[in-house]
């Protein structure tokens, strides 16, 4: 049998695959577009609350339970004291700050102790989740309020079980030791309580700190960074929290609560078993994990996110520094989804098990295999002389333009409601980087993340270090 007899079969197989291709990326990026939809009206009525003379309201307000921000660091000497003072000085009637050095091999630990005059004290408190040794407890002579543990390396999901043993409150926030919190988060973050709302957890945004200025700790000037790496993740920033995470609301809750910057219930915590420390998405499995719990204890609590508490990051300005963090996230998901494929389609876990997980699973998961099987199709359809540039057009239009259309949908709903960048030349950056998101960039981290799927088959556990520039050189 010669390639011509073969070819109708092969061509007629083809078309098979791009169809399954452009129904499969309709089917996402209306999803998608359902999820804009709904954030608006959830937008807009927490823009109608959030301004400052309900916010004063929660200043020296009894009804909002006191936090412990938990700061996991390793390795973060360029961001560790401008970020554990900004989570000092945050507004707030009550909170604490608990930092958890884990083995960091530069000088972290050195840094802290100099900066806010550290001392060791012994350590008073219960070891209800079992965490990677403790060298030292320490508190300080200037902040009263600051408490630092050293321990010997176990992971972020290890370091946040140490700083869930020794918080004091019944409330713990975790956050990234790179990201900054604004002065009133934690008043805006609190704003379930002051409704009356049984919540168990609520997330918050995630900003993109570069390009942006900073001071003692604070932006104070937030800004768009102007060179392409940074400047695009921007914009992915703001389509992922402002409505991605927002239109989740009215759906269940979404299955992620940032890993920079989370509140959650100390007990549920606790009953859960804590973080699990072998997790690269410890966010994701955390927030799986108290579905569950919620769900099987039949507990009226939420989970729930609230888009204006702000918290800035510092997002990778390297390629090497973008793969690191994207393979990594991906491989993360893979095991979390393998790990709670129970939840898909289990009429136990409602809503969760019919809407969140399968999108995450075939949403997300399944993402970068079934693009790269649509730029492979038309690849072969071109060899053979069998190209329809019609349905070039139309798989281009469903898989980057749609993604276009929403992310300049973002940019607008940013500027016309809480307007974090005020500048026209953040607004028009904004949409200049929406513009080309999908010509390059798309295809870098696509490639990023299928490299996730080889290295979870090898049961490859690396994070990987992300070089950092500090805040200051950000700014």
């Amino acid at each position: 049998m010669d390639f011509e007899q073969v070819r109708p079969l092969l061509v007629q197989a083809l078309l098979w695959v791009d169809h399954g291709m452009i129904a499969y990326f309709l089917v996402l990026n209306s999803f998608y577009a359902i999820l804009l939809i709904l954030a608006i009206p959830e937008i807009m009525e927490h823009w109608r609350i959030s301004d400052d003379d309900n916010l004063a309201l929660l200043r020296g307000a009894e009804i909002v339970p006191p936090i412990s921000v938990l700061v996991p660091a390793f390795n973060e000497r360029a961001t560790i004291v401008p970020s554990v003072l900004s989570f000092l000085t945050l507004e707030y009637p009550n909170h604490e700050v608990v930092v958890v050095n884990d083995g960091s091999t530069d000088d972290t630990m050195e840094s802290l102790i100099a900066a806010y005059e550290l001392y060791e004290a012994p350590a008073a408190y219960p070891d209800v989740v079992p965490t990677a040794a403790v060298r030292g407890y320490y508190r300080s002579r200037v902040y009263s309020k600051l408490t630092c543990i050293d321990k010997d390396n176990g992971g972020k999901g290890d370091s946040l079980n140490a700083g869930v043993n020794a918080a004091r409150f019944p409330y713990v926030l975790a956050v990234d030791a790179d990201t900054l919190v604004e002065r009133d988060a934690l008043l805006r973050l609190a704003r379930p309580f002051l409704l009356g709302e049984p919540v168990a957890a609520v997330g918050a945004t995630v900003r993109v700190a570069n390009g942006s200025t900073v001071v003692h700790g604070i932006v104070t000037e937030a800004r768009v960074d102007s060179r392409w790496l940074p400047g695009i993740q921007t914009v992915e920033y703001l389509r992922a929290f402002l409505f991605g995470r927002l239109g989740w609301n009215r759906l269940g809750g979404s299955l992620i609560i940032s890993g920079a910057f989370g509140l959650f219930s100390r007990e549920h915590l606790q009953a859960v078993g804590g973080y699990h420390t072998a997790s690269m998405t410890e966010d994701l499995d955390i927030v799986i994990r108290l579905h569950k719990h919620l769900r099987d204890s039949g507990s009226p609590e939420s989970i729930q996110f609230i888009p204006d508490p702000v918290a800035w990051t510092e997002v990778p300005v390297t390629l090497s520094g973008l793969h690191l963090q994207r393979e990594r996230w991906h491989r993360g998901l893979i095991s979390t989804m393998v790990q709670h494929r129970g939840v898909c389609f289990n009429r136990r876990y409602g809503r969760m098990g019919f809407i969140a997980y399968p999108f995450f699973l075939f949403g997300e998961m399944l993402s970068p295999v079934v693009e790269l099987a649509g730029y492979l199709a038309f690849g072969v359809t071109l060899l053979i002389g069998a190209a329809d540039m019609s349905f070039a057009l139309l798989f281009l239009a469903v898989s980057a333009g749609f993604g276009l259309l929403l992310s300049l949908w973002a940019t607008v709903l940013e500027e016309i409601s809480f307007r974090r960048y005020p500048a026209w030349r953040d607004f028009v950056l904004l949409l200049w980087f929406s513009a080309i998101e999908g010509f390059g960039y798309r295809q870098l981290t696509l490639w990023f993340r299928l490299q996730s799927f080889r290295k979870y088959a090898r049961k490859d556990v690396l994070w990987g270090e992300m070089d950092r520039e500090g805040f200051e050189r950000a700014a």
